[in-house]
């Protein structure tokens, strides 16, 4: 929102949320309907009609590829132009870029019918595209430069033009982000080349598709906070510096303010002296750049089907919130089945985020695998290949930590990570899988004056430590198994054996323990205002709601953590895993061990370590 709103700030189907697509349904239905049942006198079909809709969805596609690309770049390094965080509030303030393809794709509709010349445009005209290119050059570029600095006058740009300048560090999709009325300005001055082609008779649909796609890209690409613009282009053809600008070029509006005005065009803030000094050496110095070597990284895995658009570099508004389905995610089929006979066939990590913890730089790295992947056997041995190749990647790029996130640490599947560092016993990189925190955790959530827990589900190495904490504690741990009872009575001292019980009831407790495999019908038998207390990485499905269900291991996160704009999995906004956050703490606390097979580190450390650092106990309980 700008600092003092204006009048037409506000989207006028703003209060539709979703349903906002409604308002285009009438005038969909009605070129379906016209196409395909009605025809003129000379028994022709207008395209144009019925392509609006299609083009307005293929927009909406192009500014996503646009999205998953600058994130992905943005996130690995490579040609970065500027490294200001972007955070939650940037992605909520940005969640309604798709408002100006809605307003678009409706001004297209209303003028169709109300503009006789709009209709049978022929495909193409060769005089139509050269005049749309002409008049933008000119009146267009021209006359948007002076309006982009009227925009900046104390007055405008405190009702309209400050809300598109909240962002510094820009996202492709900053490109669209303005007040209802700024944008009404902005397409009227783009209407000029529209109309000049059409009351001269030689718009064409080719002219009027090209114009918007053209359009679209420049802008795009002009916030997408990466360079791409290769130096041999301009070499090539010099005068091209003054006819298309450079991302970088326009990062510099958004740092500076009062520089780089120029739509597309640097000409006119060279004709009026207002080009940014600094211009060249930011490009080259961008172009430059490598990739980024972080300190610590964490390596995941996609887990449900839809995750792929939950992921940062899918659609942010998703990203943004703790994964839940989503019906129309159903629509994404295709792309859904696509993605999943990808990683059948093939694959390679890459980078998901990057963030900043005071002076230490952080990576996540996905493995291109779902969670079903990780439990068939004919998988496993791909699954093992893509970590190992992980683990060498991290130790050839002098990465210190990488830690171990979701499957990837499963006993069946590498005992922890403990297989590679016997295959590498000269692996300078420290192997974490985060399993001492988790446990710590777990520990500080069990509420205080708790005399007995219930310990279900399948049992791990985080489960095993948590009993033998307990039961050393003097906190009686009821198990179901009597298998499992006699192999972690035999890790305890006599005393703290007595605390190990092995019961069929499930009324003796309250405090539930819970991991994988934690059935439903456990859950129904457990008493009313039973808490289910989650140590494993994934939480239970819930199955009752009068009973409350806790985080897995996690912990807030201090402010100090930059460029968070993303959940992590179903983990609410500025949570982390106590896997990932293990191995941040292990590189800022210098451990020289491993933490994999069964090794574990002190859990008082670590716990102390994590709070010292500004982590904080997740101690919000979440009901079904």
């Amino acid at each position: 929102m700008a600092t003092k709103p204006g009048i037409l700030t506000e989207w006028p189907w703003a209060r539709l949320g979703n349903l906002k697509y409604l308002v285009l349904a009438p005038f969909a239905c009605h070129s379906i309907y016209t196409f395909f049942m009605r025809k003129d006198e000379s028994h022709q079909r207008d395209l144009f009609y019925i392509l609006v809709l299609p083009f307005t969805l293929s927009r909406m596609v192009h500014y996503q590829l646009w999205i998953s690309l600058s994130r992905y770049r943005t996130a690995k390094g490579n040609s970065r132009i500027l490294d200001k965080s972007i955070e939650f509030d940037q992605v909520d303030r940005e969640n309604n870029w798709d408002d100006q393809i809605i307003l678009l794709g409706l001004l297209y509709y209303v003028g169709y019918l109300m503009i006789e010349q709009a209709h049978h445009m022929p495909m193409w005209r060769t005089d139509g595209i050269i005049l749309t290119a002409l008049i933008h050059v000119g009146p267009v570029e021209f006359l948007y430069y002076w309006l982009h600095r009227a925009l900046h006058h104390h007055f405008l740009y405190s009702r309209y033009h400050s809300h598109h300048h909240s962002s510094i560090a820009t996202e492709p999709i900053t490109a669209v982000i303005h007040p209802f009325g700024e944008l009404l300005a902005y397409y009227a001055l783009f209407s000029i080349s529209l109309f000049t082609t059409l009351f001269t008779g030689t718009a064409s649909i080719a002219s009027v598709g090209a114009y918007v796609t053209y359009l679209d890209f420049m802008n795009l690409m002009g916030h997408c906070n990466f360079e791409l613009i290769p130096k041999w282009m301009f070499s090539i053809f010099p005068p091209l510096k003054y006819l298309m600008y450079t991302p970088s070029y326009h990062s510099l509006h958004h740092t500076q303010f009062r520089t780089n005005y120029s739509l597309f065009m640097p000409m006119y803030d060279y004709i009026y002296d207002t080009m940014d000094k600094s211009s060249d050496t930011l490009y080259e110095k961008s172009l430059e750049r490598a990739a980024e070597v972080p300190d610590v990284v964490h390596l995941t895995h996609l887990t449900t089907l839809e995750s792929i658009y939950h992921l940062r570099l899918g659609f942010a508004s998703l990203a943004s919130k703790p994964h839940t389905s989503k019906w129309y995610l159903c629509l994404m089929w295709p792309i859904t089945l696509w993605s999943i006979m990808l990683t059948w066939i093939s694959g390679h990590t890459f980078v998901v985020e990057r963030n900043l913890f005071k002076n230490l730089k952080l990576q996540t790295w996905a493995i291109p695998k779902y969670r079903i992947q990780y439990f068939m056997q004919w998988q496993r041995d791909s699954i093992n290949n893509l970590i190992e190749e992980a683990f060498i990647e991290a130790d050839q790029k002098g990465i210190k930590v990488l830690s171990l996130g979701l499957l990837n640490q499963a006993k069946k599947l590498n005992r922890n990570g403990e297989i590679f560092i016997k295959r590498y016993p000269h692996l300078k990189v420290k192997v974490v899988d985060g399993s001492s925190l988790a446990v710590a955790v777990v520990l500080n959530s069990i509420p205080k004056g708790t005399s007995q827990v219930v310990l279900r589900g399948r049992l791990s190495k985080v489960a095993s430590n948590i009993a033998l904490a307990l039961c050393e504690g003097g906190i009686q741990v009821v198990m179901l198994d009597e298998e499992d009872k006699k192999r972690f009575k035999a890790k305890l001292t006599p005393e703290a054996a007595t605390n190990l019980v092995c019961s069929k009831s499930y009324n003796v407790s309250k405090t539930w323990l819970v991991g994988d495999e934690l059935s439903e019908d456990e859950q129904l038998n457990a008493p009313k205002g039973t808490l289910f207390i989650p140590f494993s990485q994934f939480p239970p499905r819930k199955a009752r709601n009068d009973c409350f269900y806790f985080n897995t291991p996690a912990m807030i996160a201090p402010k100090h953590l930059e460029n968070v704009d993303s959940c992590e999995n179903w983990l609410p906004r500025r949570v982390m895993s106590a896997w990932r956050i293990a191995g941040i703490l292990h590189a800022l606390e210098g451990w020289n061990e491993h933490e994999c097979g069964d090794m574990m580190l002190d859990t008082e450390k670590v716990w102390k370590a994590s709070l010292e650092h500004g982590f904080c106990p997740l101690t919000k309980i979440f009901a079904a």
